[in-house]
C-alpha cells in the first residue's frame, strides 16, 4: 500500500498517509485473525484467542465442547465459566476440528480431573 500511495502521483501527503493507515490497519486485523491457537503441554493449555491469551491448569478444565454450529471450542472451567478457544474452528476444515477437539478432550480426561465430551 505505500508504494502504491507513492506511485500514484496524483495522491497529496495527506492521501498518502491515509493510504498507508489503511494498509497499516489491515494488517493488524490479519495479524489478530492469524493469532488464535490452543497449545497443550504435559502443565496445562495455552489459549490464544484474538487479544487475550490464558494459561490453565489441567485441572481447570472441565470439559471441551463443540457442538455443531459452534463456531469454535468451548472450555467449560472449574471455577463455572466457559472459555473459547478460537483455535480450533470447525469453519473450513472441519474434521480436523473435530479431531483436535476430541484429542483435547482426551487430554483433558488424562492429565485432568474433568470429564470431557465432544
Amino acid at each position: 500500500m505505500a508504494v502504491m500511495s507513492f506511485l500514484l502521483e496524483s495522491f497529496t501527503a495527506g492521501d498518502r498517509a491515509t493510504f498507508i493507515g489503511t494498509g497499516l490497519l489491515g494488517l493488524g486485523v490479519l495479524a489478530l485473525l492469524a493469532r488464535p491457537k490452543v497449545v497443550a503441554t504435559p502443565e496445562g493449555v495455552t489459549v490464544v484467542n484474538l487479544t487475550t491469551v490464558r494459561r490453565l491448569a489441567w485441572a481447570e478444565i472441565v470439559r471441551v465442547n463443540l457442538r455443531p454450529g459452534d463456531s469454535w471450542v468451548h472450555l467449560d472451567l472449574a471455577d463455572g465459566t466457559t472459555l473459547p478457544a478460537m483455535g480450533i474452528q470447525p469453519g473450513m476444515a472441519k474434521e480436523k476440528a473435530i479431531a483436535q477437539a476430541r484429542t483435547l478432550s482426551a487430554l483433558v480426561t488424562e492429565f485432568g480431573t474433568g470429564r470431557s465430551a465432544t
